[in-house]
This record gives structure tokens, C-alpha cells and sequence, in this order.
């Protein structure tokens, strides 16, 4: 074994909770690409950081004609992509998080800004929605795991809403929605499974029963995989064919395990031939940069180059999520294509064309104004949930719910960085509980707060100790993630003195592999117990 294999394997062991010693940083290591699909660096060496944005955040344009991956960073999985003309849009799984389904605008695909959030109402938790446009209409076709689990629709005439109340479609067993529409016009959702059905003219529908139209590439019984879940099913029409990109494998699990295969038909009622590539994306060793790398979507590019989006989790940061990753694809002369980016750890040339923009946006708030959807999500939330939370005199006021992060519907920010430092300034009223969280879900997470007389530290989901308070009601409170090493600081003055809380914690188990869900570990702010807690002066800085 060589050095670099060693120092992944040990990133491995890491992140799956069996070492607890600091994990190597991303930067640090030079993933190996794959020699069959070499990447498009235009011979240049690799960058040893991204270059920084807001907030000190990694951004995938480094300035001179490239990008490096991944092109969202932190939690955005099942990515959904749309080509409207100059523009795209782009949305993703948002799970138990709301407002979610929040829409991404780019014109260079590389660049992207967030527009709005499509989905206010708490329907469940959200799936690998579908964003498509139809005779001038949105939609968004957004799968659920509640009661009822199945498929909802909402509509726009304009991308940045408003968006129309969830209307329940049915669909339960089935997943990952796929718009189509076929040569004669008519519309189709394709599902997991390899099967479809139907939709009425207006798309609100269905018509008929679901159909199974398609039996997917199997991988060999040997390969280390999750499970075989066909998923993902995403339809392109190009040239004489439609294209079905399909996800098997497991998105979790062990980092071989998820891939990308495609099969074609010259009607979208089939027969559909498989790939005699498949698959085209495969995590083929722990080494590279980039794991369990699947549910891809095929876009043009703003001059006619094409490309994919799919997710990835990156080397040792489970708890980071399922990240969006760009790569380069090449049509063939056999009428397939083949993807050109490798392990997609080097720089890849851009798209060529597009008009740049900002990317991202800062994670840091003045709390001027109420930025919920775009940057701030509850957990869970109730009907009611929005009603807690207000902006006044430059500081978020938030209503207490329960007793802990478990039951209170914590808000939240999705932070795409291996290292980043946040802290805030939180005053509550008496028989408050509040303070800053590492969250994953209600029953995963650490943290620290704080009661008029004692501190509150948060481990594993649990209370672990309540030493005294010598501040009382008001003080400022930091806590740093450097690569799954936590510790907290506290302030009784401002922030112009700190002095170490004696607890430090390791986080790399939390994360999908550990505790199921799908989420990420994401920094954000509680409020319990009674009264309303007042958080001023949130600053975020990636490391």
C-alpha cells in the first residue's frame, strides 16, 4: 500500500467514527484520477485550495478559465438541473428542511446564486425533486417520505414564484421523478424501479397505472455496493435518441457502491438498449477525491458543449453531505457519450460561452432583514414555525420551542467547508434555553447553550453537563469545526476576550452511514425552554 492510500484509508476509518484523531484536510491530499478517463486540466497542476469567496467559502471558479469541483459545496444532493433558454436553474434535495426546494440561478453553469425557495409548506421530507418547464410553465414534481408518502406537484409562470400550493399525485412506493416528453407529445414521469406513468395534459395528474418500461444495466456480483436501487431516471432527448440516465448501486454506504448508467430508445415508449459502457461514473477506489458518485443529469452548455450534474460525498466528509459535482461529456460516433472528467480532483476547463456571475452568498447574517429559505431553514418545522422568528433592531428574535435542539425546530445553514468557525452574540429571557449546534438530526447532534445559571453541553443527541454560568443571560459564544475537531469558546464581553470551554468534542460519525437520513452536519442556533432568545452579530468564516 502506498502512502496515499494509506492516508485515505486512514480518512476512511475517520470519517466512519472508528479512529478519533484529526482527519488529513481535503487540500492536503492528492487524490489519483482515473487513467481511463483522464482530467480536462489543460496540463496545468492543480490548485492546493479553491479560491474564496464570501466568507472565506470555496468557490469552483478559480479565475482563469477553470473550475474545480465540487460546484456546490456542502448538502446539495439529487440535483435536479434546467436549461431555460440563457438561463439555468437548479434545485435539490432539501429533506426535513424548510423553506426548501430553494432554486439556483447561473448563465456560465459554474457560477450560481440562490432565487428563491419553491416549497413552503411542510409536506414531508423531500426526495430528488424534478424542476422542469413545459409550455411556459414550471414545475416541480417532489417526491415525499410522510403521510401520505408519494408525489406532489406545485406550478409557477415565473421561476421565482409565486409558487402554487403542493397538489398530492399519488405515487407511493416511488421516487425520483423524471420528466419527459415523448415524440407525439405526450408527458411522462419516470420513476426508481424502471418504471413510468402517464401525465394529464396540465401535468397536475396522472392517467392510467404506473407501467415497468425498463430493467437496468446490472453491475458484476463481485463489486462492493450498497444495494442495487435503481434510481435517479433522467430523460434527454438528443439527436435521434432519448437518453435515460439512470443511478444504481445505493447513494450511500461504501464509496464504490453508486454509479451512473444510460440506455437509449428512439421512442419514449422504448425498447430501451443498454449502454455498452455502462457504467460511465463509478468510484473505482477510496483514493479518489470523490465517493459514491451518482444520479446524473445531462444539460447543454450556453455554446453547445454538453455536461452532467451529480452528487458526490467528499473523501472522509460524510457529514458534509452529498455534494454537486460538474463534469464534461463527449458524444461519441457510436451515438453514446462518455464522461470526461475523471475523479474530478483537477481543474476542468469551463464551459465555454456562458456569462459569469457571483457565487454562493454569505453565511454570515446582520439580521437586517429575515433571510429564511435562501439561507436559514428550520428543522421540522410546525405550521406555525415561521411565525417565530423575526428581525428587529439588528437581531433575529426566535420564539423557544421545547426543551432542546431534539424538539425545537432548530435553524439552520448548510456550510460546504471541512473547516469553518462561527459565533454569535445570544441573550435570553428567563426560563430560556439557547445557544449554537452542530445538528444533524433530532436525535444527532452537539452543541453548546446556555440557562441564566448554567451551561448546557450537547454530545451525540444527549445532554452531557451543566457546569455554572458565570454570565448569566448574555454572552458570546464560537464554535469551530477544523476538519470534525470541535471546540467552543465563550465571550462575556463582546468578543473581545474569549476564554475555551472545557469540552472539545470529534464529529466525523455524524453523518448518513452512522444514523440514515440523508442530511449533513449543519451549523445554526436554538431557542427552548420559555421566552424569546436574541441572536445579533452571526459571523461564519470558512478556515
Amino acid at each position: 500500500m502506498t502512502d496515499l492510500s494509506r492516508r485515505h484509508a486512514l480518512g476512511l476509518a475517520l470519517a466512519s467514527g472508528a479512529l478519533a484523531v484529526t482527519p488529513p484536510a481535503a487540500a492536503q491530499v492528492t487524490p489519483v484520477s482515473n487513467s481511463a478517463c483522464p482530467p480536462v486540466s489543460g496540463g496545468r497542476p492543480a490548485p492546493k485550495d479553491w479560491v474564496r469567496g464570501l466568507d472565506n467559502q470555496r468557490k469552483p471558479d478559480l479565475g482563469d478559465g477553470r473550475f474545480l469541483n465540487p460546484l456546490m459545496s456542502g448538502d446539495h444532493p439529487d440535483p435536479s438541473i434546467l436549461k431555460d433558454g440563457a438561463d439555468y436553474y437548479m434545485t435539490f434535495s432539501t429533506f426535513d428542511s424548510y423553506p426548501g426546494l430553494i432554486i439556483w440561478h447561473s448563465q456560465d453553469l459554474v457560477n450560481w446564486t440562490p432565487v428563491t425557495a419553491a416549497l413552503t409548506k411542510n409536506i414531508g421530507s423531500v426526495w430528488a425533486p424534478e424542476l422542469t418547464k413545459h409550455e411556459g410553465r414550471y414545475y416541480l414534481y417532489i417526491p415525499v417520505k410522510a403521510k401520505p408518502n408519494g408525489t406532489f406537484v406545485i406550478w409557477a409562470d415565473k421561476i421565482e414564484g409565486p409558487w402554487s400550493e403542493p397538489v398530492y399525485m399519488g405515487l407511493p412506493g416511488h421516487i425520483d421523478p423524471g420528466h419527459a416528453v415523448g415524440e407525439d407529445g405526450s408527458r411522462w414521469l419516470f420513476l426508481s424501479g424502471g418504471d413510468r406513468i402517464r401525465l394529464a395534459p396540465d401535468g397536475l395528474s396522472t392517467v392510467g397505472e404506473v407501467e415497468h418500461v425498463y430493467d437496468p444495466w446490472r453491475y458484476p456480483d463481485d463489486w462492493i455496493v450498497e444495494g442495487f436501487a435503481p434510481e435517479g431516471p433522467k430523460i434527454t432527448r438528443h439527436g435521434d435518441y432519448f437518453y435515460m440516465i439512470t443511478a444504481v448501486g445505493g447513494t450511500a454506504g461504501p464509496p464504490t457502491g453508486h454509479m451512473v448508467i444510460a440506455a437509449r430508445s428512439r421512442s419514449i415508449h422504448g425498447p430501451w438498449e443498454q449502454c455498452p459502457h455502462n457504467p460511465l461514473v463509478r468510484t473505482v477506489d477510496m483514493a479518489e477525491h470523490w465517493w459514491s458518485r451518482g444520479h446524473a443529469t445531462l444539460v447543454e452548455g450556453p455554446a453547445g458543449d454538453w455536461w452532467a450534474v451529480y452528487h458526490g460525498y467528499e473523501n472522509g466528509f460524510w457529514t458534509l453531505g452529498r455534494q454537486t459535482l460538474l463534469d464534461p461529456v463527449e458524444w461519441t460516433d457510436d451515438g453514446w457519450f462518455r464522461m470526461k472528467g475523471g475523479d474530478l480532483s483537477q481543474p476542468i476547463a469551463n464551459p465555454r460561452g456562458g456569462k459569469p456571475g457571483p457565487h454562493g452568498m454569505a453565511l454570515s447574517d446582520d439580521f437586517k432583514t429575515l433571510a429564511l429559505g435562501t439561507k436559514w431553514n428550520f428543522f421540522k418545522p410546525a405550521p406555525d414555525e415561521a411565525t417565530r422568528a423575526r428581525v428587529a433592531g439588528g437581531a433575529l428574535h426566535l420564539a423557544a420551542r421545547g426543551t432542546a435542539p431534539k424538539d425545537s425546530s432548530p435553524l439552520l445553514l448548510i456550510a460546504g467547508d471541512t473547516a469553518y468557525r462561527f459565533e454569535c452574540d445570544i441573550e435570553i429571557e428567563a426560563g430560556g434555553v439557547a445557544g449554537l449546534v452542530l445538528f444533524y438530526d433530532q436525535s444527532l447532534y452537539a452543541g453548546l447553550g446556555f440557562t441564566e445559571k448554567n451551561f448546557v453541553t450537547h454530545q451525540y443527541g444527549l445532554e452531557r453537563g451543566r457546569p455554572a454560568n458565570p454570565h448569566g443571560r448574555k454572552m458570546r459564544i464560537r464554535v469551530t469545526n477544523d476538519r470534525h475537531i470541535v471546540t467552543y469558546d465563550i465571550s462575556g464581553d463582546g468578543g473581545k476576550t474569549w476564554k475555551r470551554f472545557d469540552r472539545g468534542m470529534e464529529v466525523s460519525g455524524y453523518h448518513h452511514n452512522v444514523r440514515g437520513g440523508f442530511h449533513m452536519l449543519r451549523p445554526g442556533l436554538y431557542s427552548a425552554g420559555a421566552g424569546t432568545a436574541r441572536f445579533a452579530n452571526f459571523d461564519f468564516k470558512a478556515l
